[in-house]
């Protein structure tokens, strides 16, 4: 009987033992941040494709600008650039809440979209509306592609509990969509019409 009761202290000191150990794998922080979660890394991950994306597009918006007929286009897309620039400047603040290097990773959707955009250019004549109306269509393509990102990447902040990285993506989102109603606003006040009658 001695040995039997031993045996369950034994067992019960083993289990003890191994629920004191348990916290130490979990994967949330004391704030509640999942840093070393597989979502976390899908997280960071996105965030890179996104840096690349922007740092891609700044460099293309110039070229869209100049080959823009209309001045108000052209100014557009010069606002663009410089809100791009802006885009960049806040993401790599977020890679630094999130003690992550800012480094970015080939975006294959951006690039698809940019060279889409060149063909445009090529493919029409200069100095017409159906170039800017192009134009239009491939910066349009653009800012729904970064919308969607953002838009997702926000909420992936928020349910990981990075409140102060959300904050930041969703100004990011709300500048994003006005330029696309901004373009929107320029197709259909006389962009399209003009394109129509050329």
């Amino acid at each position: 009987m001695a040995t039997t009761t031993k045996s369950k202290t034994t067992s019960s000191a083993k289990t003890t033992g191994s629920t004191k150990a348990a916290p130490k794998k979990s994967s949330k922080s004391a704030s509640g941040k999942m840093e070393d979660s597989e979502f976390h890394e899908f997280f960071i991950d996105e965030l890179k494709d996104i840096y690349w994306a922007e740092k891609h597009l700044v460099k293309a918006l110039p070229k869209m600008q100049k080959a823009a007929t209309s001045p108000e286009l052209a100014a557009a897309f010069e606002k663009h650039t410089q809100e791009t620039q802006t885009h960049i400047d806040t993401l790599e603040q977020v890679f630094a809440l999130l003690d992550e290097k800012a480094s970015a990773k080939k975006c294959d959707a951006m690039e698809g979209l940019l060279e889409e955009a060149n063909g445009i250019i090529e493919d029409t004549d200069s100095g017409t509306m159906v170039r800017d109306a192009g134009l239009i269509l491939a910066a349009q393509k653009v800012e729904h592609y970064e919308i969607a990102t953002y838009g997702t990447l926000k909420v992936f902040a928020e349910n990981m509990g990075h409140t102060d990285v959300a904050e930041l993506l969703g100004q990011t989102l709300e500048n994003e969509k006005a330029t696309d109603v901004a373009l929107t606003e320029c197709s259909v006040n006389f962009v399209n019409q003009a394109a129509a009658q050329e």
